[in-house]
């Protein structure tokens, strides 16, 4: 998708190319309950305000031709919350899907789910699948949700998945490949994000998307999730653009050259180095 006139202007203004724009960007949104808390709201009046901003960055990587959006929205181990904000967090999540069908139908932008709908309550997974097979010939943003995702479960469920096709016959253990592995996901057909985007200032990935994250680059900022808008979002393209994506090479090198090791230490030191100095 062409980056729209509007949008191109306003990622030039923040020193961001518009002819590089990351093909898939992941968000862990986290930060919506002490946002709430620190404005002497309940948590839930957080993740109100959080939508907001799923809102905004949903239309603005549209806009700017963002092929993919992902977006962690609710993690396997978030059903340990209290039972009133998970309640209103499905409640929130059933508004959403229903509500925003018309805008993506307007907009051309899909709707993908990642992670165990089953446990989800009806009414969201019949809202969700209605959305979803709406949604799904719209080829102009694929927004992936995550929603009672595990990363590592994801993982042991495609290796489930290939040790009942080796046990059928249908495949041989020596011709398990990284790229089999991949199909067996959840997110089998989609690229890998390019960048990872964490709010709230938290440095760890949270259990999400550990298999496709291997090579993105990773921008953490303090602005909570409720706060972040365009500026912020052209903040963290304008980062990752400044950065050399090496893939365990040193520069230079041509693929499979050199020394694979120190390459990956050389790379993460720079990374380290990026990191704080944008801190």
């Amino acid at each position: 998708m062409a980056v729209s006139n509007s949008a191109r202007s306003k990622l030039l203004l923040r020193g961001v190319d518009p002819e590089r724009i990351p093909r898939h960007v992941a968000i862990i949104m986290d930060g919506n309950g002490r946002w709430a808390t620190a404005r002497g709201y309940d948590r839930l009046y957080g993740h109100q305000r959080g939508k907001t901003s799923v809102k905004a960055i949903v239309e603005f990587a549209r806009q700017i031709g963002i092929e993919y959006l992902s977006l962690y929205a609710f993690s396997t181990e978030n059903w340990q919350r209290p039972g009133a904000e998970v309640s209103g967090l499905m409640r929130l999540l059933k508004r959403y899907a229903t509500t925003e069908l018309d805008r993506m139908m307007k907009n051309g932008v899909r709707l993908r789910v990642i992670g165990n709908m089953r446990k989800l309550p009806r009414d969201v997974r019949d809202a969700l699948r209605t959305t979803i097979e709406a949604t799904r010939k719209n080829r102009e943003l694929t927004v992936m949700l995550a929603l009672s995702y595990s990363a590592r479960e994801e993982i042991a469920s495609a290796a489930r998945a290939l040790a009942r096709r080796v046990k059928r016959g249908d495949i041989e253990p020596e011709e398990i490949t990284e790229d089999t592995v991949a199909q067996s996901l959840g997110t089998a057909g989609i690229p890998d994000p390019d960048l990872l985007i964490r709010t709230s200032g938290e440095v760890r990935l949270s259990n999400f998307l550990l298999w496709q994250v291997a090579y993105t680059e990773i921008y953490i900022t303090e602005t909570l999730w409720p706060d972040f808008r365009e500026p912020d979002f052209m903040e963290a393209l304008r980062q990752f653009q400044v950065r050399e994506r090496r893939f365990g090479k040193v520069e230079g090198e041509a693929p499979g050259d050199g020394d694979t090791a120190e390459a990956e230490a050389l790379s993460l030191t720079a990374r380290r180095a990026r990191l704080r100095a944008a801190h």
